[in-house]
């Protein structure tokens, strides 16, 4: 395993604010556990307790591995760890020390139209880039509720407004005070740098 000096991978983890401080990672015992439940693990080359032998072993190119990507985030590995650990917290604070060095950032680009849309009208919507594969996930009706929504929701004595001004600008402040709007801007750029490359 890694050296135990606090910078190691491990620590790194556990030191996140993400990372609960009862979360059990340096006591896991590889038993395997979280890999016999895992649906990722069922369904792809995930391993969720490789995911654990790695940063235990302070293998810093988890990181850059697509592997991690693959984590549906359904806590059911900690639902069955006997020291309580969660390969998913583990995961998500590896995905963003990714998304921190940049090569990350071309996995969630994909989620930028939902992040404008927070931006823009202060709650998420589904942006309309999606509407066509929605219609050929749930045919007809999707696109028939879509072509009606104004009228229903008129029915219903909804305006066109989802929020009021108020709550928009509260919340374009909250997103601003938590650097959301500063990191879609770096994820942006990073794509953007990448386009030119290809």
């Amino acid at each position: 395993m890694g050296e135990n000096n606090g910078d190691d991978l491990a620590h790194r983890v556990l030191s996140d604010i993400k990372a609960p401080s009862d979360l059990g990672l340096l006591r896991c015992v590889q038993c395997g556990l979280c890999t016999s439940v895992c649906p990722a693990s069922r369904h792809s080359d995930y391993d969720a307790r490789n995911i654990i032998k790695r940063v235990l072993d302070n293998d810093e190119s988890i990181i850059e591995d697509e592997i991690i990507w693959n984590c549906f985030y359904c806590y059911t590995c900690y639902s069955v760890c006997p020291v309580g650990n969660s390969v998913c917290i583990v995961n998500q604070i590896i995905r963003q020390m990714a998304i921190e060095e940049d090569v990350g950032k071309r996995k969630i680009e994909s989620f930028m139209s939902f992040a404008d849309s927070y931006i823009e009208e202060g709650l998420g919507v589904i942006p309309k880039e999606y509407h066509g594969q929605l219609h050929i996930d749930y045919g007809k009706h999707w696109t028939n509720l879509q072509e009606q929504l104004q009228d229903v929701r008129k029915d219903l004595g909804l305006d066109d407004m989802y929020l009021l001004p108020e709550a928009k600008e509260t919340v374009d402040k909250t997103l601003e005070a938590i650097g959301f709007k500063k990191r879609v801007k770096e994820v942006k750029k990073v794509r953007d740098r990448m386009d030119e490359v290809e």
